[in-house]
This record gives C-alpha cells, sequence and structure tokens, in this order.
C-alpha cells in the first residue's frame, strides 16, 4: 500500500483546501500553501528563490531557510500552479482572493498579470477544455465562471446556478478532451462541454471538493460529510460521515493501473478508498485537519510520492507499495479479501437470524403466568398473518384555513403507510436523498395511538425526481419482536403540482413560447411520467392540449399550451422563471430535442433586473469615488505624518500635537470609509449574483445552440453595459 518516507515540520499554519505543488523553475517541486496574515509559503528544499528586489512580493521566511512568503495582502481563497504560458518552461502560481486573480512569475519574483474578480475567486483550477489547446485558468465565483489567458485576457465565460465551491477538468464522456466539472452551493453538479452544459447532477449538500480520477470518472465530497464517486452520471458509490471531507485526490497507490481516492478529513485522519467499491485500503491519522493532498517527486529521485499536508505545518511523504507487491495479479490480491468480507458478512447475517430463532423458542417453550400453559402467550412472538402486505399511497393536502386549529404545515404531500389488516406499525424509516435533513426520516408512535396506517407529510424543496425507499416495523399490538417490510416509492419531479381548474385566479402573467414537433400523445406521456397526477383524460381527448396545476409550495399556478397548429406552438404560463426552465429541460430530455429557441416574457423579473443593474452602475460609482477620496487622504497622510516628525524635532510640541490630533481624525474617517466600502462591496455582490441567475435562467429556457448563444450575447452586454440589449438576450436568445 503507503509507505511513509519522510516527515517534515514547517512551523507555518496551513489552510485547508490551499495547498499545491508547482515547479517553478522547471525542475524542481515547490510545496505551496496558503497561511496566516494573507500570504502564501512556498518551500523549496532543492533551490532558493530570488528573495526580496523592487516591486517583488516573495521575501524570506525568518524561522525557516527553505521556506520563502508571497505577500498578497488579501485573504486567500483558491490556489493553483501549472503550467499556464506554452512558452515558458516553468509553472506559474496562481492566488485568488475575494477580489482579485494573481498570477505571478516565482522565478523571477514578478507578476504575469492582476486581474480584478468582481465576483470573487472561490476556486481554481489550470488545465485546457475542449478543442482549445491552450491551457486557462478557470476561476469560480459568484455565481460565474471566468477563464483566463497567460496574458490576463478573458477567454472564458459562463454562468451557473449558485456560489462556485469547486472546479475539476476531466474527460467526463470519454471524448479525448476535457469538460469542466462545476459544484456549487445549490447542491448541483454540473458538467460543460465547452461553455455548453451537457448534464447535471443533484446532490443533498454543497458540494465542496471536486476530484478527476480517470476517463470519465471523478470523486466528490460534500458539506454534510458525504464522499463518493461518479462514473459519467451514474454514482458508483458514497459514503458518509460526522467529520469533514476537506480535500480530495487521486493516486495509483498499488501500481494496477486504477488510482485510488484519497480523503482528508477534519478529524486529522487520510483514508484510501477503492473508487470502483468505497472500501478503505489505507489509513492514516494526523494530529490536526487534513489541509491538503498532493503529489510529487518531491525527493527528486524519479519516484512520485503522496504529500499530505495537515493545517498545524505537518508534512507526511509516502511511496506506493513495493514493485513484487504491485506486480501480484488483481485476483492475488484483492478476490480473496473481498471474499472473506462477503462470507464474513454472511455469517453475521446469520448469527443473528439464530440469535432471533432461539429467543422466538425460549418464549415458546416458558410457561404463561397467567394460565400456567406452555407457550400460552404470544406477546413477544411477532407472529403476522401470512397475506400481510404494506401499501403505499401519495396524497396531496390543502388543508381548510377556515377550520381553527387546522393543520399549521400549509399545502402539501401526504405519504400513506398502511397494512392490510389488524396489524400494527411500530415505526416507519424513510429513506430520501435531498427530501429531509440528514437524507433520512424516522416515524414511531407513541405506544397509545398505533395503528395500521402512518402518514408523513411531505414537501421537497426542488423539483426533482427522488427515489423514496421505506423499511415499516410490523407486528401485533402486543408484540416486542417485529417484521420488518420494506417498499420503494418514486416521487415524480413536478409532484407538487395538481390540476386545478382553468379559470383559477390569478392568471400567470409570464410566458414563454416555443414550437415542438411533436404529436399531442408525446406530450401528454411526458406529463404522466412528470407530474403525479398527469393532465387528465380531457387533454388526451382534445384537439389541443390545455391543461393547469397548482404549486403546493408556492400557491401559484402553472398553465401548459399545446396548439394543433403547424410547429405545435406550446405555451409555458408561470411567473417562475427557474420553474419554466426545469419544466423545458425535462421536456427537451424526454423527446431528444438537441436545439430549442424560446420567447420568453417576463415583466416583472425583467423590470426587477433593470433595477438591480441601475444598483450595480450607482454602487460602482461609488466605489470609484471612495477609492479616490482614500487616495487624496494617502496623500494627506503623508504631508501630515512628515509635519509631526519636522515638529517633534524643531520641539514644537504645540504643533505636533495639532499635527497628529488631525491624523486621528483623518485616520477615523478612512476607517469609516473603509467600512461604507465593505458594505458597498457586499451590496455589489449580491447585485452581481442576481444579474448572472438571471443569465443562468435565461440560459436554462433553451436547449443547445441557442443556450450557448443566449449566454454569449448577455456576457457581450453586460460587457458594454448595455441593459437594453441584454434585456433583448434574455427574451429572445440574441442580442
Amino acid at each position: 500500500m503507503l509507505v511513509p518516507i519522510f516527515t517534515l515540520k514547517l512551523n507555518q499554519k496551513v489552510f485547508p483546501r490551499l495547498v499545491t505543488v508547482g515547479k517553478y523553475d522547471g525542475k524542481h517541486p515547490s510545496l505551496t500553501a496558503a497561511t496566516n496574515g494573507g500570504k502564501v509559503f512556498i518551500h523549496t528544499p532543492h533551490h532558493r528563490l530570488a528573495t526580496g528586489g523592487r516591486g517583488g512580493r516573495l521575501s524570506a521566511s525568518g524561522t525557516e531557510s527553505d521556506v520563502s512568503l508571497l505577500s498578497i495582502g488579501q485573504y486567500v481563497t483558491s490556489l493553483t500552479a501549472g503550467r499556464l504560458d506554452p512558452a515558458l518552461e516553468r509553472d506559474a502560481l496562481l492566488v485568488g482572493s475575494q477580489t482579485n486573480l494573481l498570477a505571478y512569475d516565482v522565478q523571477q519574483n514578478s507578476d504575469l498579470f492582476y486581474k480584478e474578480a468582481p465576483d470573487g475567486c472561490n476556486s481554481l483550477v489550470l488545465g485546457s477544455l475542449g478543442e482549445r489547446r491552450e491551457p486557462l485558468a478557470f476561476v469560480g465565483g459568484n455565481c460565474s465562471i471566468q477563464g483566463f489567458d497567460h496574458q490576463g485576457q478573458d477567454q472564458f465565460w459562463t454562468v451557473t446556478g449558485d456560489n462556485v465551491c469547486s472546479l475539476a477538468l476531466c474527460d467526463f464522456n470519454s471524448n479525448g478532451q476535457n469538460e469542466l466539472i462545476v459544484g456549487s452551493e445549490d447542491y448541483d453538479i454540473r458538467v460543460f462541454q465547452n461553455d455548453e452544459l451537457i448534464t447535471e447532477m443533484s446532490e443533498a449538500e454543497a458540494v465542496m471538493s471536486l476530484c478527476p480520477i480517470g476517463v470519465g470518472q471523478f470523486g466528490y465530497s460534500l458539506a454534510n460529510g458525504i464522499v463518493g464517486v461518479y462514473s459519467g452520471e451514474q454514482r458508483m458509490w458514497r459514503i458518509k460521515s460526522k467529520n469533514q471531507p476537506l480535500c480530495l485526490h487521486s493516486f495509483d497507490i498499488d501500481g494496477d493501473g486504477v488510482p485510488e481516492l484519497m480523503t482528508g478529513w477534519s478529524s486529522g485522519k487520510m483514508d484510501v478508498r477503492n473508487i470502483r467499491t468505497g472500501d478503505v485500503i489505507f489509513k492514516d491519522t494526523f494530529s490536526a485537519h487534513i489541509a491538503g493532498i498532493v503529489q510529487a517527486d518531491y525527493r527528486l529521485d524519479g519516484k512520485e510520492e503522496l504529500i499530505c499536508c495537515s493545517v498545524e505545518g505537518e508534512v507526511r511523504g509516502y511511496l506506493p507499495s513495493f514493485p513484487e507487491v504491485s506486480q501480484r495479479p488483481m485476483s492475488d490480491r484483492g478476490l480473496e479479501q473481498k471474499k472473506l468480507e462477503e462470507l464474513n458478512k454472511r455469517k453475521q447475517n446469520l448469527l443473528l437470524e439464530l440469535k432471533n430463532f432461539e429467543a422466538n423458542e425460549r418464549v415458546s417453550c416458558s410457561k404463561d403466568p397467567r394460565s400456567g400453559e406452555v407457550g400460552g402467550s404470544d406477546k413477544p412472538m411477532g407472529v403476522i398473518p401470512a397475506g400481510t402486505l404494506l401499501k403505499t399511497e401519495f396524497s396531496a393536502i390543502i388543508p381548510d384555513l377556515r377550520v381553527p386549529g387546522g393543520n399549521k404545515m400549509g399545502p402539501h404531500l401526504e405519504l400513506s403507510v398502511e397494512t392490510n389488516n389488524d396489524t400494527i406499525i411500530r415505526s416507519v424509516i424513510i429513506f430520501a436523498e435531498g427530501l429531509f435533513d440528514g437524507e433520512s426520516h424516522v416515524v414511531h408512535p407513541p405506544s397509545t395511538a398505533l395503528s395500521n396506517k402512518i402518514k408523513v407529510p411531505l414537501l421537497p424543496e426542488k423539483d426533482t425526481p427522488i427515489d423514496i425507499n421505506i423499511k415499516a416495523f410490523i407486528g401485533k399490538p402486543n408484540s416486542i419482536q417485529f417484521h420488518v417490510f420494506e417498499a420503494s416509492r418514486p416521487l415524480h419531479r413536478f409532484s407538487l403540482y395538481i390540476p386545478c381548474p382553468l379559470e383559477t385566479e390569478p392568471h400567470p402573467l409570464s410566458s414563454v413560447t416555443f414550437t415542438v414537433n411533436e404529436r399531442l400523445e408525446r406530450v401528454t406521456s411526458w406529463l404522466d411520467s412528470c407530474f403525479m397526477y398527469g393532465p387528465g383524460e380531457d387533454a388526451v381527448t382534445s384537439p389541443y392540449l390545455h391543461v393547469s396545476f397548482m404549486s403546493l409550495r408556492t400557491n401559484t399556478p402553472l398553465v401548459i399550451k399545446m396548439e394543433p397548429s403547424e410547429g405545435r406552438k406550446m405555451t409555458l404560463q408561470t411567473d417562475d422563471m427557474d420553474l419554466a426552465g426545469d419544466i423545458i429541460q425535462s421536456l427537451a430530455a424526454y423527446l431528444s430535442i438537441e436545439d430549442l429557441q424560446v420567447v420568453a416574457d417576463f415583466p416583472k423579473q425583467m423590470e426587477d433586473l433593470r433595477n438591480v443593474l441601475e444598483k450595480v452602475d450607482e454602487f460602482h460609482k461609488v466605489r470609484q469615488q471612495l477609492t479616490a477620496e482614500m487616495a487624496d487622504n494617502s496623500g494627506i497622510i503623508r504631508n501630515l505624518v512628515v509635519r509631526a516628525e519636522d515638529a517633534r524635532m524643531m520641539n514644537n510640541m504645540a504643533s505636533m500635537k495639532k499635527a497628529y490630533s488631525q491624523l486621528y481624525e483623518l485616520n477615523r474617517e478612512l476607517i469609516m470609509g473603509y467600512r461604507i466600502r465593505s458594505n458597498n462591496h457586499m451590496e455589489l455582490l449580491d447585485c452581481l449574483k442576481i444579474v448572472n441567475q438571471a443569465v443562468q435562467k435565461a440560459a436554462k429556457l433553451r436547449v443547445g445552440k441557442p443556450k450557448a448563444q443566449v449566454v454569449a450575447a448577455c456576457r457581450a452586454a453586460i460587457k458594454s453595459s448595455d441593459v437594453d440589449s441584454l434585456l433583448r438576450a434574455i427574451k429572445t436568445g440574441a442580442a
């Protein structure tokens, strides 16, 4: 497996997820990480960097001779290293902060470029995307992703649904080109082929880390302690821990040509898992949180080591297992262990069954204290009729608000779990990803309220299909042993929308119009597959489709119409732009539509967006004004300091006191101005997030090439500050 070969104590604090390795001179690997004070330390055990110099950011560490400090001056939010300029024979260091991106030439101790990033730099990844061979630095920020070349030119831009938490480049669809995988705070993993979104996968929490493993495979970790692996769109496995996974890395530790997944945890544990099964095959423990895991030939002996770093600056290097062990066939190394684990698991299950049978036998042979008969009591036996069945059913609940003390939850779905006889349900356990906090829900009624039926209210936060797995403990009212019944039910994507009369008020003011070259029956079949109650019989027999639904979540209507005219014109009437996008994406996937252009009319949202853009302009003007005032005050401060020092040397205490009093007042003004500027920046970020989300929603209304076109048109309109062109692009898909 892994053999520890060296340990270092760097005496530097290390921020989690901000660890990388770069060959800044083209030959020697250097461990790099973010540390306190807005600085990045670079460990160079094999050579010395050129520190100091005019305009250089690098300085020597006062405690370690082989550690240099790079002063950023801002809190570091992302970090990576790699070959950005193909013409250079060395790596560049990329450092992201809340407002800027720095590309640094460590060897020359100079900036390659320093770009303003108004959306922030939450995550960084460097590499090529799609057909473009030139590497780009991809920056994930506030609902947006940008790509910069080695000159700092913006070569890529797209939007995503929420703040970006993690990025990775991986050949997702096995076409020999990299796709961009994006994890965000809205629990989704999105895959972009160039600037086109090709697939989405929903998870249960914010996606904090992504790690490419091989062709079509990548690992991921969530904020709730889940770690797993995807192969394409199919999840291979996942595990959950009470600790937080802080970093991921892939590395072949056993020489079989298949990399394993390494995870660094907040508990200080580093474990290695098989990517096929998720089984732990190696683990080690540190005294502090794991900050990062990287790989490099750090001893310059021609062998790649796995390097693990803790937040306290402890670094350990590991080598893969010995060649003679690695060269053994997989059948000789893993199949025996796997078979042994399966047999042990089967043994435990059989022992548990035997224990239950022995307990039943003892009870059946004991005397009933009331009757004195042997086996006269059936209390613990848990015997139930042979034909006992477990039935499950969904229903929509709309409470009557006029009834005092009625249902306080409001409209919702209800899952009914029921047996077909007089047995009772002692407890129900429901497993559903993304439906409950913790992904499971237990209903355990008191002994005085036991019956053969249990009702569970459901209200999903998002319109996604959910597989619900149910386990029910069933027995007699006086039983202490219960039978476990299992059932599975799918919850349709748009289950929270129930049919309502067409004349239901108020009617939606917004709509999306497009043409679909499909038969009415196909669209009706899609409605049946995605809506719990379907369109109803009238929609099938009518010459055109016209159905209305009401949302249990927001109590707002949704109208779907399809005319029998040429081209099959369809209209979605809803005031929810997100819902319209979800419906169009679902319909396009069901009907295998590759390209779809729409005309979107959302008057209220467009008016709100216009107001937000006006606020953005105001915030930019305020920031420029505050920056100018700060620059003026800086000049006054220099003059006052010189004047106060001259007065001190001339023993003119009155003038010195007056100068320092002015400095004190000016300092207070600067602090107040900084607070205003900070608040202005946060409000600006909120407004930019709304703008980026509006572009993302507009893109979600389209499919295929029109989706990429609307993003490009919106980007051009935002760059030129043309509000009318932006609103026109969102409505029609073209500027």
